[in-house]
């Protein structure tokens, strides 16, 4: 906090302080104008009600004095008044700092435990599972949903199927939480509209889908393009994150308004890296939370 705005806060509490204090003082000594009756000559509903004076109870006064001076002792204390910094130098990141190292100190036998077991191990222990059930929750629902069932419209993928883009291995999902993966479809629209909607067809063809066999018959020369990604055969490369197209699996959605979109206009996903955010166990953690996903029976054996 720079000295201008500290000036402007310790004015403020001042400034506030100062006022209700004084009217703390000073309203029990006020002298208000009474009548013999004890009203102060104030009536409503036609003179039937009339209103009466009388002083504040002792105890409400002692309480009173009491919060000003836990007030002024929390100011004295704990940082507040401008850039005083308190008696007890404590912030916030201090007490946070405090507890994390605490927490971790309590988890550490746990975590090397866990450092012993690969993925696929861990997605069997239950003291695991319900770590990176949290973290999976807090950091990777917003988009994958906390069912894992993933989210078409972002182009998040589903993690229950066991169809991976960049591998489904204890390793690869790990390598996937900890550094982010960046998926690109470049956009077709060049080719033309007539070789893209061939294409769609020819796409629809390689999963077994009805499709028009005259224009995927057309477009099969045209594939060679696509091939460099998504393999000749069509079943991708998990190197490049290329999906398989002959699974009936899709990420953003299998219509055939779905497909002409994705060749059309490309796509692109990004899959953000957590290393900055989690620690390499808690990465672990989440892995081995995905992983059971699509290996529940795996799961439960080990």
């Amino acid at each position: 906090m720079s000295n201008g705005w500290s000036l402007w806060v310790m004015f403020l509490i001042v400034l506030n302080l100062g006022i209700t204090f004084f009217l703390f003082l000073w309203a029990p000594r006020a002298k208000i104008p009474t009548r013999p009756d004890g009203t102060t000559g104030h009536v409503w509903a036609h003179g039937t009600i009339l209103e009466g004076l009388k002083n504040l109870p002792r105890w409400w006064i002692w309480f009173s004095a009491a919060m000003f001076a836990t007030g002024f002792v929390y100011l004295y204390l704990y940082p507040g008044f401008g850039n005083h910094k308190g008696a007890r130098n404590w912030t916030s990141h201090g007490q946070l700092q405090q507890e994390v190292a605490a927490n971790n100190a309590k988890l550490e036998p746990l975590m090397e435990r866990f450092r012993l077991y690969p993925v696929e191990k861990l997605a069997g222990d239950p003291q695991a599972l319900q770590m990176g059930k949290v973290l999976f929750e807090d950091n990777c629902a917003a988009c994958h949903q906390r069912s894992g069932k993933g989210n078409m419209e972002l182009g998040a993928p589903n993690l229950t199927d066991n169809d991976w883009l960049y591998g489904g291995s204890g390793q690869d999902i790990t390598t996937s939480v900890h550094d982010g993966r960046n998926g690109v479809m470049p956009p077709w629209a060049s080719l033309g509209e007539d070789a893209d909607n061939n294409l769609v067809q020819y796409v629809l063809s390689l999963s077994g889908t009805a499709h028009d066999a005259q224009k995927a018959a057309a477009a099969k020369p045209l594939f060679a393009t696509c091939a460099a990604c998504h393999g000749a055969d069509g079943k991708g490369n998990p190197a490049l994150g290329a999906p398989n197209l002959t699974d009936n699996i899709w990420l953003h959605g299998g219509t055939v308004a779905d497909i002409h979109k994705s060749i059309h206009d490309g796509r692109q996903g990004q899959m953000p890296a957590w290393s900055s955010r989690l620690t390499d166990d808690q990465i672990r953690m989440v892995a081995a939370y995905v992983y059971q996903f699509s290996h529940p029976d795996n799961a439960r054996q080990n």
